[in-house]
């Protein structure tokens, strides 16, 4: 092959290369984003409570509170809009009363994160501010919303990363919350 022929079918060799490589990537789910955590303990935290009116108001939230009993950690903010679609779902659950439900505030400022509870409720059990999203990092979220799934010896058993739907709760969710350790 000549040189003239390497240098004509070199870009376009290149350029089908990543059309097919991006391609590909259309039948990805973006939700199955991979996590290191899963299966092991939760990272240590302590995070102060949202200061909420009284009738709202819950306990800051920390790692040790995640021992005992599975739990829900669901890590959200009032900017965020895919939080306010899957809101209505944390509500249900938190009726449910099948596992409390650990909200942390994700670089949020307080007064927006009281109006948005205020509007919408609080489904949350403890309430912690991550305000410059330290814990969030240690526990490699990408985005909110993201919740996990820990069981009663505080490890972390699932991550979904985007807002939940009932088809979440119902096929992922409830089942690990029913087999997990107490």
């Amino acid at each position: 092959m000549s040189i003239f022929r390497l240098r004509f079918f070199l870009p376009i060799a290149i350029f089908a290369l990543t059309v097919a490589i991006l391609f590909s990537g259309l039948w990805r789910d973006p939700q199955l984003l991979p996590s290191a955590l899963v299966g092991k303990p939760a990272p240590a935290f302590d995070l102060a409570a949202v200061d909420l009116p009284k009738d709202l108001a819950r306990p800051g939230v920390a790692s040790a509170d995640l021992k005992g009993k599975a739990s829900i950690v669901n890590f959200f903010a009032s900017w965020c809009i895919p939080c306010k679609a899957e809101h209505p779902l944390l509500l249900r659950l938190k009726e449910s009363g099948v596992a409390p439900i650990y909200g942390i505030d994700y670089k949020d400022k307080p007064e927006d994160a009281v109006r948005w509870l205020t509007e919408l409720g609080n489904p949350y059990d403890r309430l912690g501010a991550d305000r410059d999203g330290r814990v969030a990092i240690d526990w490699g979220v990408y985005g909110v919303p993201e919740t996990f799934v820990v069981d009663g010896s505080g490890r972390i058993l699932f991550r979904q990363t985007g807002p939940l739907s009932s088809r979440d709760l119902e096929e992922k969710i409830l089942p690990l919350l029913k087999g997990a350790k107490p």
